[in-house]
């Protein structure tokens, strides 16, 4: 058995107890597991500053001091009992305090005598003190021999953070490399490290955890970014080559009636160069005999759901059924009026199927898919549900896929004995290496153009202090016969300060706007579900001008006489995020606008994505800027988007180089032992089976 594989209970420090709190709080069950649980930060335990250089200005988060205690004392009394102790050096004073463990402590701290402090800073009236610091006398700091200088600081939860705290879990660390440090395999072949300029994973691990330099320390993350990224890709390129070898996708072998009818009668706009190019793709793929896994990016209105719906009508001319999941009712909704608009007078029976559906809405989608009476079902998470059971379904869609989980998606997959054909979609554009490279199992497909006709939005950054004038152009724009978008930040339901903002606009525009004659809606993630579609009923069908809301209208809300977005709070917003409320506008023929609100000050960094957003339109473009800007930023929210792998240390986003490298160090493996079978190649089997997914689930059948 290898040495890592132990239990994390057998180590000095840690105990029965203890590991059962490591592994339900953290997932640490082994001495691997412990040594891959990794710093997030470093403080520098060789720096000793003199108390006069320690000042709030000096914006420090840890500091290291030698003092002489020169008196101690009690306040309060009971539960509010605390023990001070006064410090002196050659430049100052300090205050040590302790609310807890004070009968401990007392015993500890001899007038006198000095110590090695160690704890957070705060500051009262520009005076230094800390609370709960770790103590050393002089003698004992001489004599202790540390691993490193740089002592690291360890992800924990509350619970452990009360249990442990930062020496307690960099003491555990410590424990198991005694145990480990003589029992650390290599997985990757000697040429290997050599071609990439990778040092040995022992001295990855040693430098990590005790780094002795800032240059050993950048080693480190390097050689252990790249066995993750290694491991993910072994799994991405295997799967593939997996994929293309099995003769088992479904044949869409005729163009028939359904499809030249939609295309010749019901297109509602010449298709585009760039719409062509991918339906000429996904024709391609249905008629090779291979499974078709596919990722469709296009920018916010580029027509990707009139190509998703072309697509499902070759599936439909063949013989199959077609569906599309979609991550929430609105969007599920809208979709569905899309579609079912688009095929009227058609011989094709469309129907929805949602969490929310009535019971009639239900039986009808459920018996028509089950009989075959239904060609395409359009509907949200509801269409996993078991008693979903299609008759033929040859064809799927997955639409804003990356808020799915992957064992959701894997469920739609196995509806079939053979897996459907897979279109999965994005409006969220990805850098086209990133793309490639990250969804290295799947085929990538972009609409670059946008249909005709369509006006660049004009977006423009304004401060609290052109509010005023805001409300002039909302008010001209409202006249002319326009509706307006308000969006607020809610990065949780639950945040109290934000639901505060929101509801704060809210009432701001219905007391304040000079349009009283004007409807104002709101809606937002708090709402019932029966009040939230009232709401957005409202505004789809103009009988409110003003609709507040938070980003839950980011996806799902088509509304073409809306003309302006304004977004409060703008500098809260990541640019892709910007770039998708943007696109709630312009989607009729009016000039249409974004009005990006902030306070005066911003950072660089919130500076330069707002004046990004105001410079263009191009979601790709704002995708290279986004990953420039921000490097491990939510790009599609890479790490949801079904790369199901416990990345420790790697970003799929931030580190593209280390990305690159290793999809060419696994394509070069796999294509010289493609099962891993080689003696040799033992290790990277092992590295493979690491990242190979968190469930038991085919991964094979899953984009």
């Amino acid at each position: 058995m290898d040495r890592l594989d132990n239990d994390i209970k057998f180590v000095t420090g840690v105990g029965e107890a203890r590991a059962r709190l490591l592994e339900k709080e953290l997932g640490i069950r082994t001495l691997g597991d412990m040594l891959r649980h990794y710093p997030f930060r470093y403080i520098d335990r060789t720096r000793i500053y003199p108390i006069a250089e320690i000042t709030e200005a000096a914006g420090l988060s840890y500091v290291q001091f030698r003092a002489r205690v020169v008196g101690v004392a009690y306040a309060g009394t009971g539960r509010r009992q605390r023990f001070t102790a006064t410090v002196r050096d050659a430049s100052g004073t300090a205050e040590l305090i302790w609310f807890q463990g004070i009968k401990w402590i007392e015993k500890r701290v001899e007038v006198g005598r000095e110590y090695l402090v160690f704890g957070r800073p705060t500051f009262y009236r520009g005076a230094l003190s800390v609370a709960h610091p770790e103590l050393e006398t002089i003698e004992q700091a001489l004599t202790r021999k540390a691993e490193s200088g740089m002592q690291g600081i360890y992800p924990s939860t509350e619970k452990l953070g009360r249990l442990l705290g930062t020496k307690g879990m960099y003491q555990i660390v410590c424990n198991t490399w005694a145990l480990v440090r003589d029992h650390i395999d290599d997985p990757l072949p000697g040429e290997i490290r050599t071609r990439y300029g990778l040092i040995p994973l022992r001295d990855a691990y040693y430098n990590i955890h005790f780094p002795q330099s800032q240059e050993a320390l950048r080693q480190a993350q390097y050689r252990l970014k790249f066995d993750e990224l290694l491991g993910v890709q072994l799994n991405i390129q295997q799967r593939r080559a997996a994929r293309l070898s099995k003769n088992n996708g479904f044949l869409f072998p005729k163009v028939g009636g359904v499809f030249n009818t939609f295309y010749h009668e019901k297109l509602p706009f010449p298709l585009t160069g760039a719409q062509k190019r991918v339906i000429r793709e996904i024709r391609q793929d249905t008629v090779s005999g291979f499974q078709m896994n596919r990722l469709l990016q296009g920018d916010v209105g580029s027509g990707k759901t009139l190509v998703a719906l072309m697509s499902m009508l070759l599936a439909v001319d063949n013989g199959f059924q077609a569906c599309m999941m979609a991550p929430t009712e609105i969007l599920a909704r809208q979709h569905f009026a899309t579609i079912r608009r688009m095929l009227e007078g058609m011989d094709v029976r469309v129907a929805i199927l949602t969490g929310a559906s009535k019971a009639r809405e239900r039986r009808e989608a459920l018996e028509g898919i089950a009989s075959g009476e239904v060609g395409i079902l359009i509907g949200t998470h509801a269409l996993i549900e078991d008693r979903v059971q299609f008759s033929n379904l040859g064809f799927v869609v997955i639409d804003e896929q990356h808020r799915f989980g992957v064992e959701q998606r894997a469920r739609l997959w196995t509806k079939n004995a053979q897996p459907p054909h897979i279109l999965v979609m994005t409006a969220t554009p990805i850098p086209r290496t990133l793309a490639m490279t990250l969804y290295g199992d799947l085929d990538v497909s972009v609409i670059d153009e946008l249909p005709p006709g369509r006006r660049p939005i004009k977006t423009f950054h304004y401060t609290d202090a052109a509010r005023l004038k805001l409300f002039g152009f909302m008010r001209q724009e409202i006249k002319k016969g326009r509706q307006v978008y308000i969006v607020y930040p809610l990065i949780e339901e639950s945040e109290a300060m934000d639901y505060k903002d929101l509801t704060d606009g809210y009432e701001a525009i219905s007391r304040d706007f000079p349009l009283p004659e004007y409807v104002t809606a709101i809606c937002h993630g708090r709402m019932k579900p029966a009040d939230k579609e009232e709401s957005m009923r409202q505004f789809k069908e103009g009988e409110a001008q003003i609709l507040v809301a938070t980003s839950v209208i980011e996806v799902g809300v088509d509304v073409p006489n809306a003309t302006v977005m304004v977004i409060e709070s703008a500098e809260r917003f990541g640019l892709s995020q910007l770039h998708q409320l943007r696109g709630r506008v312009g989607r009729g023929g009016e000039q249409s606008y974004c009005i990006l609100m902030s306070g005066e000050k911003l950072s660089r960094e919130s500076r330069a994505r707002l004046d990004a957003m105001c410079e263009t339109n191009d979601g790709f473009r704002l995708a290279e800027l986004d990953l420039k800007l921000r490097g491990a930023g939510d790009i599609n929210g890479t790490q949801q988007s079904g790369m199901a792998f416990d990345l420790k240390i790697a970003s799929p986003t931030a580190d593209i180089q280390i990305l690159t490298l290793s999809r060419e160090a696994a394509a070069a493996i796999l294509a010289a032992d493609p099962e891993l079978e080689k003696p040799g190649n033992r290790g990277l089997a092992t590295l493979k089976k690491r990242y190979s997914g968190k469930e038991e689930i085919d991964f094979s059948r899953i984009s």
